[in-house]
């Protein structure tokens, strides 16, 4: 069980007359952002102008200004761009700022346990990262309550980066639910493991493969769609709620039967040796410098990807059937 901490752990005064710089306001720089600002903590935004963030900024209140502005005057400097411009936006706008007495902090891992950020040894290195999207952050902060968050030290030069990386948490919220200790590299292998082989590679593959079985074998789309796609959502929310046993206390016994019985039939040893080698990948370094190349080359694979996956039958029929339910957010 990882060490936990809370509230009475951290202390938002060790940021008095100390500036803390949100380096990107997508969604998840939105919700640290106000929420530390509201916390009484001095916050500068970094976002470069012409696109709908930098306006958003400005909307909340906020003056936004150049990273290298930002890092410069800052003593603390969250990075919150998207994993493959970090390595970039660190070497061009940051890394000259990276002084001896400051801290870079980040909410995942990547960028430093794969080598592509390379800070100075005299600087602390850390991260806060909640376990959930900025929206829900601001949300939980705003009514008195937090998402649980991790918290990890990279390089600790001044012997306060806990303390540090602790009251940064108590000021998004993080200390009222949980705050639970990790590593750079347990949080950064972990969360790509569990992107690729559950919930986005894994999960969207088994949904497809379900809508194509029951379309082959002659169903109408509408019915596959509902039955694969449509109630993943119920049956999410039940695991979320209450864990795998609590999803099956709360539906009929006859699914209940049919997962224990045909689920392992799904999920194979060969499924699993699969996600071995996934893993493997992640541990060496294999899918990190195989994105950072994708990237470098023109993201030609990732494009064509994004492509194809938006021709498959499952999303013409989710599209029609989705604008007949009133409830759901446009």
């Amino acid at each position: 069980m990882p060490k936990i901490y809370y509230d009475k752990d951290a202390d938002l005064g060790i940021y008095k007359n100390r500036k803390i710089a949100i380096v990107g306001y997508g969604i998840q720089g939105r919700g640290q952002a106000l929420s530390l600002r509201d916390s009484g903590l001095d916050v500068i935004v970094a976002q470069r102008k012409g696109g709908p963030n930098y306006d958003k900024a400005v909307a909340d209140g906020f003056k936004p200004v150049e990273a290298k502005d930002a890092a410069r005057d800052a003593d603390v400097i969250m990075i919150l761009t998207q994993d493959h411009v970090q390595g970039e936006l660190y070497r061009k706008s940051i890394r000259r700022y990276m002084k001896k007495g400051k801290s870079l902090a980040f909410s995942h891992g990547f960028n430093i346990h794969f080598g592509q950020i390379k800070p100075p040894k005299d600087i602390d290195v850390w991260m806060i990262a909640p376990k959930g999207p900025g929206a829900l952050v601001r949300r939980q902060f705003e009514e008195g309550k937090g998402v649980p968050c991790l918290v990890a030290i990279y390089q600790d030069a001044s012997g306060k980066a806990l303390k540090d990386a602790l009251g940064y948490a108590k000021g998004i919220g993080g200390g009222r639910a949980g705050i639970f200790e990790t590593s750079f590299k347990e949080e950064t292998e972990t969360d790509l493991f569990g992107e690729q082989a559950v919930l986005c590679g894994g999960c969207s593959e088994l949904i497809k493969a379900g809508f194509e079985t029951l379309v082959e074998a002659g169903y109408a789309p509408e019915m596959a769609y509902f039955e694969c796609l449509h109630e993943m959502k119920l049956i999410v929310d039940l695991m979320y709620e209450g864990g795998i046993v609590g999803m099956r206390e709360r539906v009929s016994d006859t699914a209940e039967y049919g997962d224990y019985s045909r689920g392992p039939r799904v999920i194979t040893e060969r499924t699993r040796k699969e996600m071995k080698k996934i893993l493997t990948e992640i541990q060496k370094g294999k899918f990190a410098r195989e994105w950072m190349r994708e990237n470098k080359n023109g993201r030609e694979n990732f494009l064509r990807y994004r492509k194809e996956s938006a021709k498959h039958p499952i999303e013409k029929v989710g599209a029609k059937l989705r604008d007949m339910m009133s409830w759901m957010q446009k």
